[in-house]
């Protein structure tokens, strides 16, 4: 079964949202040592059929050779906001960027649309730099100016609002040379055990979660649907847990 399709229980997510999940899950197979990480059962599908509040959340976790955690959530809510959230959390022993992706369309409008590998040490990464500047980015009309929080993103990062089918077929040809820049990476990766790389690559990772978590959208999202306690777990236990 492909990603998609195991996480598309509902009617509810958009043709554009099923193709990156399908297109993330064929990369995501292709990673060594693949397997499913078991998370608290409150948090694997979230679902409320009241039509006054309506909405739908599940996630899927895995690890594999290199990676301590892939997450990958969707969700939609009052029929009008959907969203994907995928992250790649690499593990400190490896020298491998984060992987990270955020989808948000209200109603027809995809109004934030971003892709990132970022950065886990201070130290330019030669070989996957070379990559990324070779990654078409500036074809692409108007882009979105980073918030102030993500500093955290390395300056290959890509945002912006997809207005048209053109600008989703841009993000979706994006999305698939990151990912692949990626796996192709980390699938001939050694690890690299000296303890002064292995906690700075820890100190990058809590930087990039505590940043994250001051993007208030996420909470205010939630808090329409759930209780503050609620949130604040979901937030800090599921989304940015390092």
């Amino acid at each position: 079964m492909s990603l998609a399709d195991s996480l598309n229980k509902t009617k509810l997510i958009d043709p554009f949202i099923l193709s990156l999940l399908r297109n993330i899950g064929e990369k995501r197979s292709l990673l060594n040592n693949l397997e499913s990480i078991n998370i608290n059962s409150d948090f694997l599908n979230i679902v409320s059929d009241n039509k006054q509040c309506e909405f739908y959340i599940e996630n899927q976790f895995h690890k594999a050779k290199g990676f301590r955690k892939l997450h990958v959530e969707i969700a939609e809510f009052s029929n009008s906001l959907k969203i994907l959230h995928v992250v790649f959390f690499p593990d400190p022993n490896f020298n491998i960027p984060i992987f990270g992706l955020d989808l948000v369309k209200v109603n027809e409008l995809i109004t934030a649309a971003i892709v990132d590998l970022s950065p886990v040490s201070n130290s330019i990464n030669y070989e996957l730099e070379s990559q990324l500047i070779d990654a078409n980015k500036d074809n692409f009309g108007i882009k979105r100016k980073i918030p102030e929080w993500g500093a955290i993103f390395s300056e290959h990062v890509f945002f912006a609002s997809l207005k048209n089918k053109e600008d989703q077929n841009y993000f979706y040809k994006l999305v698939d040379e990151y990912i692949k820049i990626l796996v192709n990476y980390s699938k001939n990766i050694l690890p690299d055990e000296e303890p002064q790389n292995i906690q700075e690559r820890i100190y990058y990772q809590k930087q990039y979660c505590i940043q994250q978590m001051k993007n208030e959208k996420t909470s205010m999202v939630l808090l329409k649907y759930f209780d503050k306690k609620w949130v604040d777990r979901y937030i800090k236990e599921i989304l940015f847990d390092f």
